[in-house]
């Protein structure tokens, strides 16, 4: 049993029944009255995410959550394969569990699967990843340098809004958070 002081961020609380993701956290200590923790949670299975505050020093239950490594195979119908890198063991996660990290996966990659009693939980990708652009309308030629931006579909087949520069099979970064460009990247 922990308490409210060891909250960190990526801490999974079991609350309710519920599994809970701690995204953000803060200790508050005002000058008058006793102090608290302002929480925002992510519900693990249905990806609700509240706002709760904890009083200090109140007893709340964690839960185990193994984060290994794997590489991602290969996609089976709707569901997805990943490989333990340590083991070689090959699991198998639902796509509803992997979400929106299908638009920033591609095969080979590698991911931080959260997996809690042996069920995976969700996919953590790195806060960006390099993808390539495989289509986008040429920006016009006086618009080189405004602030203006375009469509352009992924080799995943995400579509995100890139600088009107930017050319088709041109590798850009990209957040993984929000699916935003962040850049070019030079071979």
């Amino acid at each position: 049993m922990a308490t409210t002081n060891d909250i960190k961020n990526g801490t999974v609380l079991k609350l309710e029944g519920q599994l809970w993701n701690i995204i953000e956290f803060q200790h508050v200590k005002p000058g008058k009255g006793g102090a608290f923790v302002r929480t925002k949670m992510r519900n693990v299975m249905s990806g609700k995410v509240v706002d709760k505050t904890f009083n200090a020093g109140l007893k709340i239950e964690t839960a185990t959550v193994d984060r290994r490594d794997y590489q991602y195979l290969y996609q089976d119908g709707a569901d997805f394969v990943f490989m333990d890198t340590q083991d070689y063991d090959q699991i198998t996660v639902s796509g509803a569990t992997v979400g929106d990290a299908t638009n920033f996966m591609l095969e080979n990659q590698m991911v931080n699967i959260a997996i809690h009693e042996g069920t995976p939980l969700y996919i953590e990708l790195p806060p960006s990843v390099v993808l390539e652009i495989t289509y986008t309308e040429p920006g016009l030629q006086g618009d080189r340098s405004s602030a203006g931006t375009k469509p352009a579909t992924l080799e995943t087949g995400y579509e995100i809004q890139v600088p009107l520069f930017v050319e088709n099979n041109t590798k850009v970064k990209v957040d993984t958070r929000d699916g935003s460009y962040l850049g070019r990247v030079n071979d």
